[in-house]
């Protein structure tokens, strides 16, 4: 007998042709394609509305140009600002929701200036409607009582007195008023008194002028005094570099009071 084994022929595997995908699975991918692109699509657009109704209707960011606001507010401030604070909603939810409160006294505001509407003002309150306002060799007294204002600084010593020498221009620097408030105007003044284009130079400020009170420092970098005025290429592309190495971080996340 022969115990030989006959070796055998390797199995071949054969590649089976893949069945085409019939049309109603190729519909059901389709379709599955586009629900996964209109989700995206209804992501982004959502996030987008929620954006725009938070930077329109609830904050805002803005920076600081001038120093009229020292020490409080620095050049190269970068604000959020809260536009709800000051808003009456008729909504029961809205007032839950976001709280909001009557002006106060020494409240910061930024407002619309009332001489040239396309320009915004941040000055802090001093007066409210029907009190009398007096600035007497640089004191501020509200109804005939001095005003405490730890936050104000005075760089200027001199004092101008209201007399010939001076023009009037000059003179209400230091000696203002006696003035009232009208209803629906506040009497503003920059904490920096001695370099501050305020009330005392451009009169009441109306309430409806008011966009917000200003909350958080988001960012902050020490920039050239004036720096908004330079809008050149070189001047740009400059403030662009010195950005971060110029950055403020002591200052980030700072709540504004």
């Amino acid at each position: 007998m022969n115990d030989s084994v006959q070796p055998q022929e390797p199995l071949q595997l054969q590649e089976q042709p893949q069945p085409e995908l019939s049309p109603v699975r190729r519909k059901g991918k389709a379709k599955r394609e586009r629900g996964i692109i209109r989700e995206y699509f209804e992501l982004i657009a959502e996030t987008a509305v929620f954006v725009f109704f938070v930077m329109t209707f609830v904050v805002q960011a803005f920076q600081i140009p001038t120093g009229s606001m020292e020490p409080t507010l620095l050049v190269g401030d970068f604000l959020l600002v809260n536009k709800f604070v000051y808003v009456n909603s008729p909504s029961a939810i809205d007032r839950a929701l976001l709280p909001r409160r009557p002006i106060r006294r020494q409240d910061i505001v930024v407002f619309k200036y009332p001489n040239d509407l396309t320009k915004d003002f941040v000055k802090r309150v001093i007066g409210l409607p029907g009190e009398k306002i007096e600035i007497r060799n640089k004191q501020v007294l509200v109804n005939d009582k001095p005003l405490e204002e730890p936050y104000k600084v005075h760089n200027d010593s001199q004092i101008i007195a209201k007399n010939d020498l001076y023009q009037y221009s000059d003179t209400i620097r230091d000696n203002f008023g006696p003035v009232t408030v009208p209803a629906g105007r506040l009497f503003v003044m920059g904490d920096n008194r001695d370099n501050s284009a305020d009330s005392r130079y451009w009169g009441f400020l109306p309430q409806v002028n008011i966009k917000g009170r200003p909350w958080v420092i988001y960012f902050s970098y020490k920039a050239e005094r004036d720096a908004y005025l330079k809008t050149a290429f070189r001047d740009r592309l400059k403030k662009l570099v010195n950005f971060l190495p110029k950055a403020r971080w002591n200052r980030m996340l700072k709540i504004i009071r």
